[in-house]
């Protein structure tokens, strides 16, 4: 129930006709490039962020979202009483 040799034939035919001959080895490169970037991206195990937080944030200076006149969210620090 695959493809036959006359499909892939026809096939690479409408490419030939579409692309013109001077560029399916750009377009296979491109294809290449792709799904070996793809692999690679699947593969690899995205890296561990250690970078420290705001030391300001971590010693409890806490900040809540306060709206000005122009309806923009600014966070400002909390008094502490």
């Amino acid at each position: 129930m695959g493809l036959g040799i006359w499909e892939l034939i026809l096939i690479l035919l409408i490419v030939v006709i579409v692309f013109g001959a001077g560029r399916l080895p750009e377009l296979g490169s491109a294809l290449g490039k792709g799904i070996r970037n793809f692999k690679k991206a699947t593969n690899e195990t995205p890296p561990i962020d250690v970078t420290p937080g705001n030391p300001k944030l971590e010693q409890g200076e806490n900040k809540k979202p306060v709206e000005q006149d122009n309806k923009e969210t600014v966070e400002q620090p909390v008094k502490k009483t």
